[in-house]
This record gives C-alpha cells, sequence and structure tokens, in this order.
C-alpha cells in the first residue's frame, strides 16, 4: 500500500499545482473561427491544424474552433470529408484573432460520415463529439482511447494498459496472449466483454448478441485505430444492455499513399512470437487495407500455449460524391491448451502450476460486413450496415471440481456453432427549431440467429481431438462415462426486430436536453434433447433416460431515456443522463451441463436502469478533467448463490437464479496534467504528463427474502479501482509507467471466503506495475516493455467451468520487444 500512497500523493500535488498555474493560460493569445460550406451553412467535424504545432482539433456543431498560441505566424490546414483541403498563413498577435473560412466542395469523399472524435490530442484519451456521423452522443459518458498516443503492449492485447485511463473498469486476465478481452463496467460482469455490446466499425463481433452476447473474438490492437466507449446510457442506440457500448474501429489505408506497408514482429516471455502485417492505400476512388497477424505462445503456466491467426480485409469505394460503400471481412481461427484453475492452497504454493493437462479450447470466427454511408446533404445522413457471423467454439476437457484429480478416461466437449445475419439503419437530421439548431436520428435494426449447442464427451486422450464418441460403442465395448455425464443437443433460434430515435433539443448556446426512445421485440427459443444416466455404486450404467426440451419466450419492450447538458464554456460540460436497461435470459441462464452450478428452470429476465451525473473539461492540453457520478439499479439480478443441499456427499456448488435486486453506487474520475506545460505554456516538442484514474464503488443486494444475502456486496464489485501513470514523450519517443490497484471483491452473491472447490470465494487485492517504451523514426519502429513488473502473484477471476473450474492465476513478470517497418 506504500506504492499506492506515493501515487496517490503525487497526483494530488500534480492536480494542485495544474489548478494553481491554470491563470497563466489567459495571457496567451486565442485564435478562433468558423468553418462553413459553399451554401454558408456551419461544417461540423471538420480538421483545423497548426501546422508548426501539430495540435489538430475538430470542428464543433456550429463549425467553431479555437486554439491558444502564443504569439506568432502560424500556417493552418483545414480538411473535411467531402471538401477541398484549404491551408493558409495567419499572424497571431496578443489577444483574440478571428480567421473564418468557407470551403469548396470535392468532386469525391472518402469515408464521408466516418465517426470522428472530439480530439484535443493531448493524453490519448477524448470524448465524442455531440454528434457524428450517424450516432448522437450528447448528455452521455463516452471515452475515446487512441491507439497510437499509447505505449502498451498491443502485441499481446494487454487491456490494463489499453483501457487504463478508462474510469471505472474491472478488466479479466485470462490468457497470456490477449485472445479474448475481459472488461466489465461498474460492477457488471468482465467475461468475453459480455455486459458491453461489443462492436467492429459499428456492427456487433459477439457470438450472438440477444443469446450469447459473448466476444471471443478480439481485433488486434496493433490494426484498431481507437476505442469509442458509450457508458450506461447506450442503450437507446446500441441496445438494451447494462453496461453500454464499445466499439474497435479499424484503421483504413491511408489516403495520401497507393501503397503501404506496416510489419510489426514481437518476441517476448514464455515463447512469445507475434507476427503482424498490414498493406494499405488509395487508388483512386477506392480505399483499401487489409492485415495478417500469427501469434503463439507459452504462457506463464505450464500447459497453456496458444497459435492463432488472424486476418481481416477492407475496401471503400466512393460511388458519387455523396455515396460510400465499404465491404470487409474478418477471418480468426485460434487453438489454445488451458491450464484448468487452482485451489486457494495450490495458488499461494505455486501459481504456475497446472492441475489439467487435457483441456483444450478452438475457435473459428468467420465476419463479413458491409457499410453504405450516404449524406444527402449537410444536414441529413444515412448509414445502413449488414453484418454476419459464422462461427464456432469447440470447449474439451474436464469440467470437474478442480480438487477432484484427473484419473483419465472421456473429456466433456461442448460446441457452439453460430450463423447470425443482421441489418441496422440510421437517418441523421439537423435543422433550424426555434431559432437554435435541434438534431436527432431515427433507426431500425432487424437480427436473426441459430445457434446449435452440443455437449457430451469427447476421447479419452491428451491431445486436442474434437470428436464426439459414441456413447453407446462406449458401453457396448465394457467402458465407461463419467458420473456427471448428461449429453444434450439445443436448436436456439432468436429473433430480435427494434426501432430507436433520440432528438438533440438546444435551449440557447449552452445548455440541451436529449430524450429518447427505444423498442425491442425479442423471440427467443430452445429445442433439444437431454440424457441423463442412473448408475450403481460401481459406476456402471443401469438406467438412460432421454427427454426433450421446449422452452419458448416471445416479449415486446420499450425503453426510455433522457439526458441533459449545460456547457459554461467549450471545453466544460455539465452533463446528466438516464436510461432504462435489459437483459433477456442467456442460452447459459436456460441449460448447461456443470457440476459446478446448477441453473433454475424458472429464471427470468432482467430490468433496471442507469443514472449518471458529471462534469468533464479540459485546459487546452494541460489539463484534463472527467469526474462522474452514477447509480445502477438492477432488478431480478440473475446471479450464483452457494448451495450444499445435493446428496450424497453434500459439496458446495453454485446455483445460477434470479436472486435480488441490486444497486450500484459508485464515482468515476480522470484528471490527467501535463506538467511541462503548465510551466511553458507554449509549444513544447516535449511532455511529460501524470494520469489519476480513481472509481469508487458500493454493490449491494436489496429486496430480497433471502437472508443470506440481503445487504451483502454484489459480486465482481471491487469497492476501489485505481490506476495511475506517468507518460513522457519526446519526438518520435514515449514511455509509460503505469500502477494498477484492485481492492478485494467477492464472486458471488453471499460473499464466501472461500470454498473448497475454489469456484467462490474472495478475490484478494493485487496491485501491479508496467513499463513501456516505444520510439518511431522515419520508417523505423521499435517497442518494448515489462509486464508486471514488481512480479507481483495475484489472480482476477475464479472460473465456474473453462478456462478453469477455480483460481485462474494471471501473468507474473513478463517482457516484450517489437521491432517493425512502415514503408
Amino acid at each position: 500500500m506504500s506504492i499506492l500512497r506515493r501515487f496517490v500523493q503525487f497526483n494530488l500535488i500534480c492536480l494542485w499545482v495544474a489548478l494553481g498555474a491554470s491563470g497563466n493560460l489567459w495571457a496567451q493569445s486565442t485564435l478562433e473561427g468558423q468553418i462553413v460550406g459553399e451554401d454558408q451553412l456551419p461544417v461540423a467535424g471538420a480538421t483545423v491544424a497548426i501546422q508548426q504545432t501539430a495540435v489538430w482539433k475538430l470542428t464543433d456543431d456550429e463549425g467553431r474552433f479555437s486554439f491558444k498560441l502564443a504569439p506568432g505566424t502560424y500556417t493552418i490546414v483545414v480538411s473535411a470529408p467531402g471538401f477541398d483541403r484549404y491551408m493558409d498563413s495567419v499572424q497571431v498577435s496578443a489577444g483574440t484573432h478571428t480567421w473564418n473560412r468557407g470551403l469548396t466542395a470535392l468532386g469525391y469523399t472518402l469515408a464521408s460520415v466516418d465517426l470522428k472524435a472530439e480530439t484535443d490530442r493531448s493524453f490519448g484519451l477524448t470524448k465524442l463529439e455531440a454528434y457524428s456521423g450517424t450516432s448522437i452522443y450528447e448528455s452521455k459518458k463516452t471515452e475515446v482511447i487512441e491507439l497510437d498516443r499509447l505505449a502498451a503492449n498491443k502485441a499481446t492485447n494487454n487491456a490494463r494498459q489499453i483501457f487504463s485511463r478508462v474510469a471505472g473498469l474491472n478488466i479479466w486476465e485470462s490468457d497470456c496472449g490477449g485472445l479474448q478481452i475481459g472488461i466489465g463496467g461498474r460492477g457488471l460482469n468482465p467475461n468475453r466483454s459480455a455486459n458491453f455490446n461489443t462492436r467492429q466499425n459499428g456492427y456487433d463481433i459477439a457470438a450472438e448478441a440477444i443469446g450469447y452476447p459473448e466476444s471471443y473474438y478480439s481485433p488486434p490492437m496493433q490494426a484498431v485505430d481507437r476505442v469509442e466507449i458509450v457508458r450506461g446510457a447506450a442503450s437507446l442506440q446500441y441496445g438494451p444492455q447494462f453496461g453500454g457500448m464499445a466499439n474497435f474501429v479499424m484503421k483504413s489505408g491511408p489516403v495520401d499513399k497507393k501503397f503501404e506497408l506496416h510489419s510489426l514482429q514481437t518476441i517476448g516471455s514464455y515463447g512469445l512470437f507475434n507476427s503482424f502485417n498490414s498493406v494499405g492505400g488509395t487508388l483512386g476512388k477506392v480505399n483499401y487495407y487489409g492485415y495478417y497477424q500469427y501469434k503463439e505462445g507459452d504462457c506463464y503456466r505450464c500447459n497453456s500455449a496458444f497459435d492463432q491467426h488472424q486476418a481481416y480485409g477492407s475496401v471503400g469505394i466512393a460511388l458519387t460524391p455523396k455515396t460510400y460503400l465499404r465491404m470487409e471481412y474478418t477471418f480468426m481461427d485460434y487453438l489454445a491448451q488451458q491450464a484448468g484453475g487452482l485451489t486457494d492452497r495450490w495458488f499461494e504454493e505455486d501459481p504456475t502450476q497446472s492441475r489439467r493437462e487435457r483441456n483444450w479450447f478452438q475457435v473459428d470466427w468467420h465476419m463479413p460486413s458491409l457499410t453504405l454511408d450516404h449524406a444527402f446533404s449537410q444536414r441529413t445522413r444515412l448509414n445502413v450496415r449488414a453484418f454476419g457471423l459464422v462461427a464456432q467454439r469447440d470447449a474439451l476437457g474436464i469440467l470437474s471440481r478442480i480438487n477432484v484429480a484427473d484419473m483419465g478416461g472421456h473429456r466433456d466437449l461442448i460446441v457452439d456453432r453460430f450463423q447470425n445475419i443482421g441489418t441496422e439503419a440510421r437517418l441523421l437530421h439537423t435543422y433550424d427549431l426555434f431559432g437554435d439548431s435541434a438534431t436527432f436520428v431515427v433507426g431500425a435494426r432487424a437480427y436473426l440467429s441459430n445457434t446449435r449447442q452440443r455437449q457430451g464427451l469427447g476421447s479419452d486422450g491428451a491431445d486436442p481431438d474434437f470428436r464426439y464418441q459414441s456413447i453407446d460403442h462406449i458401453l457396448e465395448s465394457g467402458g465407461s462415462i463419467p458420473l456427471n455425464t448428461q449429453p444434450f443437443e439445443f436448436t436456439l433460434p432468436n429473433q430480435n426486430y427494434s426501432a430507436f430515435a433520440e432528438h438533440i433539443f438546444r435551449i440557447g448556446p449552452k445548455w440541451t436536453i436529449t430524450p429518447g426512445v427505444r423498442f425491442e421485440h425479442i423471440h427467443t427459443e430452445a429445442s433439444g434433447d437431454i440424457e441423463s444416466f442412473v448408475f450403481d455404486f460401481a459406476g456402471n450404467v443401469v438406467a438412460r433416460n432421454q427427454e426433450p426440451f421446449e422452452k419458448k419466450n416471445i416479449r415486446s419492450l420499450v425503453l426510455f431515456g433522457v439526458g441533459t447538458s449545460f456547457k459554461p464554456s467549450r471545453k466544460w460540460e455539465v452533463y446528466a443522463n438516464f436510461s432504462q436497461n435489459y437483459r433477456p435470459v442467456l442460452f447459459n441462464d436456460i441449460r448447461v451441463s456443470n457440476p459446478n452450478f446448477v441453473i433454475d428452470e424458472n429464471i427470468q429476465d432482467e430490468r433496471g436502469y442507469n443514472m449518471d451525473l458529471g462534469f468533464r473539461g479540459s485546459i487546452n492540453r494541460m489539463l484534463y478533467v472527467d469526474v462522474t457520478a452514477f447509480y445502477l439499479r438492477y432488478n431480478d439480478q440473475i446471479g450464483l448463490l452457494v448451495k450444499a443441499d445435493q446428496p450424497p456427499l453434500y459439496l458446495d456448488y453454485k446455483f445460477r437464479t434470479n436472486i435480488a435486486d441490486s444497486r450500484t453506487i459508485g464515482v468515476e474520475s480522470l484528471v490527467e496534467v501535463d506538467l511541462l506545460r503548465i510551466i511553458h505554456p507554449g509549444y513544447l516538442p516535449v511532455s511529460l504528463s501524470v494520469f489519476s484514474n480513481l472509481t469508487v464503488l458500493d454493490g449491494r443486494y436489496i429486496n430480497t427474502d433471502d437472508p443470506s444475502i440481503q445487504n451483502k456486496r454484489r459480486e465482481l464489485v471491487p469497492p476501489v479501482i485505481f490506476r495511475s501513470g506517468v507518460n513522457a514523450e519526446w519526438k518520435g519517443l514515449k514511455a509509460n509507467l503505469l500502477f494498477s490497484y484492485v481492492h478485494e471483491h467477492y464472486t458471488d452473491a453471499t460473499n464466501a471466503e472461500t470454498s473448497s472447490t475454489a469456484v467462490v470465494g474472495k478475490i484478494p487485492s493485487y496491485q501491479v506495475m508496467d513499463f513501456s517504451l516505444s520510439y518511431s523514426w522515419k520508417w523505423l519502429e521499435a517497442q518494448g516493455g515489462i509486464n508486471n513488473l514488481l512480479d507481483a502473484s495475484y489472480f482476477t477471476r475464479r472460473a465456474t467451468g473453462y478456462p478453469g473450474p477455480g483460481i485462474i492465476p494471471s501473468d507474473g513478470r513478463t517482457w516484450y520487444l517489437t521491432l517493425g517497418v512502415r514503408i
């Protein structure tokens, strides 16, 4: 805790210095202006860059921009989708200098309605504009992570580093290669980011958005331009989920080159090798980009090797000056050995050990998409996207309690096949209302899926043989089957139709009110057969039963939300919002054969809402502040209770049911200061910044008749999450030192301290430090770092099934080194 205390003290001192020195800012000159089109309408989202400083910003809704500069002569470069690039030289003297310009329309445009961030490009974290493209973000808590600004371990998708500035995230660290990113906000389960609506370039990437929203696919961060996160109140435009939306925006080919090659080769601890290679460019009206990645490693623990292949291709065509078409295809395939879980005692003895040698996991992922953008005018934009998924995930191994030794025999094999298709259309329009501009978005979505789940017996070997074994053949040949065997095969067709609308009403130049509504129609089904066996005391099968399983649920609902924002200046904002949320019962809430937990057959959907109150703003490139208080209400929450009422052994197990209502109250805060720009407010070629990311949470169960959980802490809600870092930049050199602290928390609703099976219990507090360094010079790049610098021994999850069951240790100290070229 001494390290934590020093970091907190250091950040408070830096914040005090920043606030005390902020008065120096007003001695600078101000360059401000407005960008309009040929029709004299404001151009929102135009890029205005100061060439001498490399600082650039986007114009606001009224086409306005503002810079704080030292007196002198500057070159201004203005560019906007659909317009000619404009360059001019401006003499800035003391006081305020006004510079207005009109842009000329291009013959065609690339990505004319691409999503943009409000970029005061100072710290690698910004927020989204009030509206952009065909989406509205007014009054919402939003964050944009700019990957090129970060010195982080992108080769292994190190989420602890990549999301370090996003307040309130609990991150699961379950594999060394970053095959799956697991993030959860505001105390929601991080398991494969299932409580976020995860998207890539605006379309869904989860296994099945309604019945199985887990993301087995995570794009390589080396191919991602930015990550856009919308919290809590994202339900109205992006679905009813409680967590919000996370959108991975992929890179595009450079617009000023016909061909560019980018190659990055990484080596690291425990046999890590990552090869990332991309090409891109622009040929006339066609922009293209594609990458191939191969990654392999042996990992920190034994029995945990993996190899992964990923590929992506994108072609964008400017069909007309106002119409842009983009086609994409994503492929991923990986095979990973899973070391299984540990008990508390085994973890204390040696976190690198493994008690499972025969557990394997493989994923095959194919995602095509087609996106059409059309600008009817500067005020009216249309976006239509169609997307699909053909995928499969196979899990093979031993699911029995980790404190029961694997004595050989047939393994459990679970295969899920996903076939999804969806389309979503959005129309955004800005118009004049009572002397102020107003903006609305309307949209509709159709989503159809057909998932097949099968669980049965796999081979009795140790290799990754993902073939089912015939139970009849096993029994006829005198073989035996595990006592907990319960094969099943389900077909799970789902349908989801929705419509939504949001509207920004402006009341004067500083105040907005943004109401919204979403209609959801959800049709879920499950049909199949479940087989069970009766054993004698010698373990022989004496009876077999097969029973059909049928379940259908059709429901329609309407969700409402409203937000308001007050901006006393262009840099500062106070906002509040309220949004209803909804989570339908998932596939795994219905049925799964796992000896570590039992599912309530009468489980129901969950409902609730999010409320935010926050303020955010910045002082040029010196200070950035974002503080939000929130209240998350979760009714009929599905959770796990620990029970031990099953004869003959009465071992503890988890029971999944609607356990209670819950509420989580919290404060999320991010403060970042550039120390050198406080001392010298003008342009500097070097920056030294420090940030403090602190979240305080209190999650409790309420409104329940079960005294074992009344007022108990919600599982997976750390009371304190703290991350802090120091970042330095000089020309092409970047360095980062990151400290992460997560307070102890529980994994079940009864707040069990521990259990013999290790699937429930406390997650102790842990502290981790990371160091990263990167350098770029002309066409050459070099990156490197040490993760878990102090070699802390810790874990972030207790798994009930794969990759456990039991404690999943996180990696100890590891290093990586990347060399790359860009030509």
